[in-house]
Order: structure tokens, then sequence, then C-alpha cells
């Protein structure tokens, strides 16, 4: 006997129907003898509904008020689920984040959890009972419901694990694993069997879409051993009961990697913008006077590279930032210069971040001249670089975003079965 905690996105939970194969999928652990805690997310649409009934109510909505509203979506999916259940003969019952608790910050719209304590949830355990879970969700020390932000519910799931010292996390989605780039952008993308935590940290921070950072990095901290699975495929499929190596990708801790790969996967973004700062003086606490304001504005910088001039008196700084951000950042930089002392401001949007992720980076040389090599072959200009162990990311136009993510899942051989 285990004990798994089980997590349905919303494509997962879209309809009764599919509701009701979620059942499915729980009553089959529940068979095999495991004890069950299941996470779930509100059905798919329904957030974004909840969200814009909030703000056609009130543009500038109180953040208490906007998490009372948009946490009713995963409420509406746990009892559901707990009746569907019940109706097939497994013993459930539905947890709101209150209820357990789930304690979080202050940060309405956007909390961080705090403190989950599990004792109630292993005490039904205990009586056969399998908890169903409304993810996303928590409680402020205001006592007033918190959120999480949007794919919130992964990480209330590794959270939930590691409170009750689950044996397993189950994260299932409408794709069956992790795959070497996105397979709708290269058909030859392999499934993993396995990813490490970091190179997971590093792929859901640089553009896969498969869980949320904030999920992975409470996985990698709490060492949970995590599955990313499919709901689609049918509960009774074969393999789909096998408890150490069921269908779908291990994220995991580095040491249960046996062969590692220099190269794990290709992740990218779009929609990127670069914004260069011409001619700033080079003294002293400029960057932190370009930096800050950015910071204090929740602007997300990314790249950024610094030229210093011959003489040595002036620099030029270019960064990134989200497209969406270009306009905000740019007022912001425009209150501070005076205090920064530039002579011009450049922006370009509609650039792409590809980037090349492994763990056997550290110990393999030639990894970033490879990838150099295959872009100027494609004719494909590099506009910037950011290295770190694990990664290597590169800035080029938007055009070239599928050329490059196809080039270099090729020159690494991650096509090759």
């Amino acid at each position: 006997m285990a004990r798994i905690v089980m997590k349905f996105g919303g494509t997962s939970v879209a309809d009764i129907a599919r509701i009701r194969n979620v059942a499915r999928h729980v009553k089959r652990e529940v068979d095999c003898g495991h004890e069950v805690a299941v996470v779930v997310s509100a059905m798919a649409g329904k957030t974004n509904e909840l969200v814009a009934w909030t703000r056609e109510a009130s543009p500038m909505h109180d953040a208490r008020e906007y998490d009372a509203v948009v946490a009713s979506g995963e409420q509406v999916t746990a009892g559901l689920l707990a009746l569907a259940l019940q109706n097939i003969g497994v013993n459930a019952r539905s947890w709101l984040g209150w209820q357990i608790p789930i304690r979080t910050d202050n940060s309405h719209g956007a909390a961080r959890i705090k403190e989950i304590d599990g004792s109630f949830l292993i005490k039904r355990f205990g009586e056969g009972q399998v908890a169903v879970i409304a993810g996303f969700q928590g409680l402020a020390p205001d006592n007033r419901i918190s959120t999480l932000g949007r794919g919130g519910s992964d990480t209330s799931a590794v959270a939930i694990a590691a409170a009750v010292k689950a044996d397993r996390c189950d994260i299932y989605t409408d794709v069956d694993g992790v795959y070497t780039t996105d397979p709708r952008m290269e058909p030859k993308a392999r499934r993993l069997d396995r990813i490490s935590f970091e190179e997971m940290l590093e792929m859901a921070s640089l553009g896969s879409k498969v869980l949320q950072v904030r999920s992975v990095e409470l996985a990698m901290v709490h060492k949970v051993r995590t599955f990313v699975r499919s709901s689609f495929v049918e509960p009774d499929a074969p393999g789909m009961d096998d408890f150490l190596n069921p269908p779908g990708t291990l994220i995991c801790d580095e040491d249960e990697i046996v062969e590692q790969q220099v190269v794990t996967g290709i992740a990218y973004a779009k929609d990127e913008a670069q914004i260069s700062l011409r001619r700033v003086a080079d003294r002293p606490g400029v960057s932190a006077a370009i930096f800050g304001p950015l910071a204090e504005a929740g602007i997300n910088v990314d790249m950024i590279v610094q030229n210093i001039s011959e003489d040595g008196k002036f620099t030029d700084i270019t960064f990134t930032v989200p497209s969406g951000d270009v306009d905000k950042a740019l007022a912001v930089l425009d209150k501070a210069r005076e205090t920064v002392g530039y002579d011009a401001i450049q922006h370009d949007k509609g650039l792409s971040k590809v980037s090349v992720i492994g763990i056997g980076m550290r110990s393999h040389a030639g990894v970033a001249a490879t990838a150099f090599e295959a872009m100027a072959e494609k004719g494909i200009n590099i506009r910037a670089i950011t290295t770190s162990e694990i990664k290597i990311s590169i800035l080029i136009d938007g055009p070239y975003t599928e050329l490059a993510v196809r080039t270099l899942h090729s020159v690494y051989g991650l096509d090759r079965q």
C-alpha cells in the first residue's frame, strides 16, 4: 500500500463525462489498496469566465473579493468529483483549502503556501476515505480565502504530497508526459521517461507549459517524486496501475537518472521584447537605478547584456522583457532618465528565446559552440545569450523560432530513439 496524490487539470474535468472518467482513474488506485488524495482545478474555461466577471463588476477590484470569486471554480469541481466517486462506491469527501487548512501569505491573487496541516487528511486515509481537494486556494493570515496564481493547482498538489509524505504525486493533464520539445513544433519530439527536478525547473521557467514553476520548486525542495501522466488514456489501459513505472514522465532527483543525456530538451518562449539603453554613464549604482524601478513595477527582466565603451566612460545596456510589458517598462525608464543618464532608448518586439537544457552539460564542453554553429549554418542571427550550469538561452527574431527549435533538436540528437 502506498500514499498517492493525484492532480487533474481543467481539461481533465471539463464536463461531467470527464469528471466520471477521472473518478475511474481514482478508483483504480483505491482498488490497488493505495491511500489517495485528489487535487482538482476548475472546469476548463471556468476560471477565465470568473476573472472576466470580476473585472466587469469592478475594474479596480479588491483582491480579497477577487479570490473569493475565482476560488469558487475549484469548489464546484471538488464537490462534483466527490459525488461521482460516491456514485461508483468510493468513500470520498470534498475539502476546501481553508478546511485542511492550507495556510498562505497575504498576497491575494498570487499567494504562496506557508504551511499545510496534513493530520486531518492522514486520519481520513486511515478510515479508507479519499480526500478530494480544491486546488489553487488556501487561507490567508487575514482569515480570507487566498488563491495561488495561474497554475496554482499544481503547486497545491505537490505541497499536499509533501505535507502527507506521499510516495508519489501524479499530475494528470492533456499530454502524456514531458517531451524533448513541443511536439506541435517538432513531430520527432520524444517523450522522456525521466527528467531531473533541475531540468524540469528550467523547462518550466523557459517556456514549457506542462507544470507551474513553483510546483517544480516545491517538488525539488521536498524530494516529491512527481509523474506527469495523461487523463485521456483509458483508466484500465495496460500499465496504468503499475506503481513503479506507470506511463508518463517521472520528475525525480538527479541520482535516479542512470543514463544522463548531454542535452535533455529544447524549450522556447515567444513574444519577448528587447530594450536597449545607449550611452549610459558607467558608474556605480547605475544598474540599480535601471532595474530597481522595473522590479518595483512588477516587470520581469530576463536576459541582460552590457557593453563598455573603449574609453570606459559609457556603457550600452540591453535586456529583455515580455512584449506585453514594453510600454510599462518604457514609461518607468523615462521617469528614471535623469537618474540613469542615457542618451537614447531603443526597443524591438516579436523576438523569441530558445533554450538548450541538460544536466549533462556540466561535464561536457562544446555544447554552446554546437548551438552557435548550428544557428550560423541556418542564417539565424543571435541577438543575446545567457548561460547557466545546465542551460544556454539565445534570443532570436520571432519568425525563426520553429527553424531554430527543430535545428537544435536535431543537432543534439534528440530526434533519435
